[in-house]
């Protein structure tokens, strides 16, 4: 892919033909958290292009024809990483595409990357520490970045100047949403921290290692993964690696994920004390656009509180 430092030059280019400014790039979004950030920042003056939908996963998706086309039509291409949306690499590699500027979010200077996590069981980390990424994480990064409201903020404010270098007559346009998401993440941020306050010691299970980083930002203490960070089904050792941990923390809640089977939570709760709850990291039951960033996490939030206090 081509590197970050290219984009704003990428774009910049596009600025003028023939002495009059183009219409907004046409800007193409992998995955629905991240086209929230788009739409939000992009709100009056265009529309971003969804690229994954519905209740698919981002781990095993696989593009359709119209998707590719969306891609070949696009100015600019936002993805998080190469860890992430598999499903991309083969389309990002097509000459039609990848001459496009394409940007990868995970690279980005000012975005907290945290390590992944193997063996899906982990200890609470120490306040101000960041989580232990495991002996095999080898540097790799946990790919889930939007889980932390403040890499929200951080890719709102890059996208903002981005496009503003490409379209100076929406300029003003851009930081202005640019604030007003801002604004809303700082309220949202507030209210989760509130109400994770009385959780912070309750101990739970998640179907997927896709939660660290809306951990780490609210002091939260899972106690480990079914699946790891790519959603693949568990092998029987790991579930009963999981199970015992369940047991060992007494943890109170295992959470599923509505666009998996909720059949491995099932047999790790069953005989035990445990609630089943849901999450949703993706928003795969959300309305696409500008709202859609917020509601992921209050109902992230609302997930946790509503499964975690019975206990």
């Amino acid at each position: 892919m081509p590197a970050i430092s290219k984009l704003l030059c990428s774009l910049a280019a596009l600025t003028l033909v023939s002495g009059q400014a183009l219409a907004a790039p046409r800007v193409v979004v992998s995955i629905k958290p991240i086209h929230a950030i788009a739409a939000a920042v992009m709100q009056g003056v265009a529309e971003p292009v969804l690229l994954l939908d519905a209740g698919v996963s981002e781990h095993t998706a696989q593009l359709k024809p119209s998707q590719i086309e969306a891609l070949t039509q696009a100015d600019l291409i936002v993805v998080v990483g190469e860890n992430l949306e598999a499903f991309l690499a083969k389309a990002l590699a097509n000459p039609d595409i990848a001459s496009k500027t394409i940007v990868e979010l995970g690279e980005l200077k000012d975005i907290r990357s945290l390590p992944l996590r193997s063996g899906g069981l982990w200890e609470k980390h120490d306040d101000g520490d960041e989580p232990d990424g495991g002996d095999d994480a080898h540097g790799h990064a946990d790919p889930h970045i939007w889980m932390d409201p403040e890499n929200a903020r951080a890719i709102a404010a890059y996208l903002a100047a981005a496009l503003s270098k490409s379209d100076p007559d929406n300029a003003v346009r851009n930081a202005a949403n640019r604030d007003k998401f801002g604004a809303t993440l700082d309220t949202l941020s507030a209210e989760i921290s509130a109400a994770m306050v009385p959780l912070r010691d309750k101990r739970y299970i998640v179907f997927h290692d896709a939660y660290q980083y809306f951990e780490f930002r609210f002091d939260l203490t899972a106690a480990g993964s079914i699946s790891d960070t790519s959603a693949n089904a568990p092998s029987a050792k790991r579930l009963a690696e999981v199970r015992n941990k369940l047991r060992d923390t007494k943890a109170v809640c295992a959470f599923r994920e509505p666009q998996f089977s909720d059949a491995a939570v099932q047999t790790l709760i069953e005989g035990t004390d445990a609630r089943e709850g849901v999450l949703d990291p993706i928003g795969a039951t959300l309305t696409p656009g500008k709202d859609a960033y917020s509601t992921l996490l209050a109902n992230l939030a609302q997930g946790l509180t509503s499964c975690l206090e019975k206990g």
